[in-house]
């Protein structure tokens, strides 16, 4: 029985992926923090859970024993200043997970990114796959760093390098998709006027073509996962907003929602509460993006279950 790690396990991604995983054969390692995972997945005969510290590597020792996959997502989010953590958080913390992988002959590592990391891409010009892109947010540079990291370490650590770049998830469930559904309902959710190219992907076929990555032999390299869709941020938040009862989005000026992104971030300081908003969320929102599925089509997932977002509206 292959054995899998999903890290982040806790989170939105991670543990709807260990969910979807738990009707195969494979025996799942389920790494957490300080947030516990579903009572559904700890009751699970193929189930074990791990509370580890990235930061420490002696932690992850347990977790990685005897595992032939791990499917990266852990991360810090909706927190003040991610330009001032997100270089040790994604960055070190993901060589420390390598380092342990290599010294326990871990055979794929399947690092969960996206398409920002190449910069401006769009329908007519993808992203295709490079690791010389040039992002302006910080999730997006060090996410891109944790690539160069992968594909580096593949070449002494003799495992199976894989990035899915993951287009924007959609569904119920969706921790950003429930989030405009409520601010949408209260007639608060607001969107700047300048269009925003966007590659969407359902929940259902995101779960699909990871689990396939994970299966799946000989899978290497870089995989844009998306839909055959075309639309912009603000096209898909305005039919979402129609299918859940409520009024189009409020076009608004950068500089309000920059300012509420501010004011959120300052609660987080001051509170010590979550910022569901960030000036870098902001920043990496506002980029164009969409990825060259080609790869995908071919060695993960032929047939989508929703070819564009109109087709699955229904899941929202």
């Amino acid at each position: 029985m292959s054995k899998v790690l999903i890290t982040g396990a806790a989170g939105n991604l991670g543990s709807l992926l260990a969910e979807y995983l738990l009707d195969t054969d494979l025996k799942l390692n389920l790494l957490t923090h300080k947030k516990d995972v579903t009572s559904k997945l700890k009751m699970s005969q193929n189930v074990s859970v791990f509370k580890a510290d990235l930061a420490v590597k002696e932690s992850l020792v347990p977790a990685l024993k005897d595992v032939d996959t791990i499917v990266h997502f852990a991360g810090v989010l909706f927190r003040h200043n991610p330009e001032k953590f997100l270089n040790v958080t994604n960055t070190q913390y993901f060589k420390n997970l390598l380092e342990v992988a290599i010294k326990s002959k871990v055979k794929r590592i399947i690092l969960i990114s996206f398409p920002h990391v190449e910069g401006i891409t769009t329908p007519e010009k993808p992203a295709k796959g490079i690791l010389t892109g040039k992002p302006i947010s910080a999730h997006a540079t060090t996410r891109l760093e944790e690539e160069k990291l992968l594909f580096d370490y593949k070449e002494t650590g003799n495992f199976e390098a894989v990035s899915l770049r993951l287009g924007m998830v959609y569904g119920r469930g969706i921790l950003m998709i429930d989030a405009a559904r409520w601010f949408s309902k209260y007639n608060l959710l607001g969107i700047w006027k300048e269009p925003t190219w966007i590659h969407l992907i359902s929940t259902a076929d995101y779960l699909e073509a990871t689990k396939q990555a994970i299966i799946k032999d000989n899978i290497n390299g870089i995989y844009h996962i998306g839909d055959e869709g075309k639309q912009t941020l603000q096209e898909f938040l305005d039919t979402a907003a129609q299918q859940w009862g409520y009024r189009k989005p409020i076009r608004m000026n950068v500089k309000l929602i920059m300012l509420a992104a501010k004011l959120f971030e300052l609660n987080s300081l001051i509170f010590g509460t979550k910022s569901p908003l960030t000036t870098d969320f902001v920043t990496i929102g506002m980029v164009s993006y969409y990825g060259d599925t080609t790869r995908m089509r071919t060695e993960l997932l032929k047939k989508l279950k929703y070819k564009t977002y109109r087709d699955g509206i229904e899941t929202l």
